[in-house]
C-alpha cells in the first residue's frame, strides 16, 4: 500500500519512522519493552520484533504465540524520495491467512487489513505534511481480554 506526501523524505521519516511512532498514527499505546530503537527491539503493539532497518524503512515481525495459528506477520514502512519535495511512503504486509474458513474469509481478512493499514498511511500524510489528527483518527487499542478482530494485529490481553 502506498501514499504520496508533499514533503521531502527526511521530514517524512524524522515525522514517522520511529519504531513506536505507531502509536501516534495507528495503534496508541505503543511503548518499547526491550531495547534501543535497533535490530531486536520490542515493541509493545503486538510484541513486534525489529528485524531490518534502513536510513527510510523498518521491518519487525510478530513472535509466535502459544494457541493461534502462526501466520508468518511481518511488516515493513519505508519511505522513498520521489523527488527534492515530495515522498512516497509504502506499507507493506506479508502474512499467510491460509488457516481461515474459506475464501470469503481470508477475502474479508485482506480487505480489513488493507482497510486498516491505509487510513494509517492517511494518517502518517497528514503529520508529515504538518497537519494534526482529528479526534478519533487513530483506533483504541482492543481492551484486555477482548477478542481479537479479523486482520488487525494488536497487543495480546495482558
Amino acid at each position: 500500500m502506498t501514499i504520496d506526501v508533499n514533503a521531502p523524505v527526511d521530514k517524512v521519516w524524522a515525522r514517522i519512522g520511529k519504531y513506536c511512532d505507531i502509536g501516534e498514527w495507528g495503534i496508541p499505546g505503543c511503548t518499547i519493552l526491550s531495547g534501543d530503537g535497533d535490530y531486536g527491539t520490542v515493541r509493545s503493539i503486538g510484541n513486534e520484533i525489529l528485524v531490518a532497518k534502513t536510513k527510510y524503512s523498518y521491518t519487525y515481525t510478530q513472535p509466535v504465540r502459544v494457541g493461534p495459528a502462526y501466520n508468518m506477520y511481518h511488516g515493513t514502512l519505508e519511505a522513498r524520495p520521489l523527488t527534492a519535495t515530495t515522498t512516497q511512503i509504502l506499507y507493506t504486509l506479508l502474512f499467510d491467512n491460509s488457516m481461515l474458513a474459506d475464501d470469503a474469509a481470508r477475502e474479508a481478512d485482506i480487505k480489513n487489513r488493507r482497510t486498516r493499514f491505509t487510513k494509517m498511511l492517511e494518517n502518517m500524510k497528514v503529520l508529515s505534511e504538518g497537519g494534526t489528527l482529528p479526534p478519533g483518527a487513530v483506533s483504541a487499542p482492543r481492551p484486555a481480554g477482548a477478542p481479537p478482530t479479523v486482520g488487525v494485529p494488536m497487543a495480546p490481553p495482558r
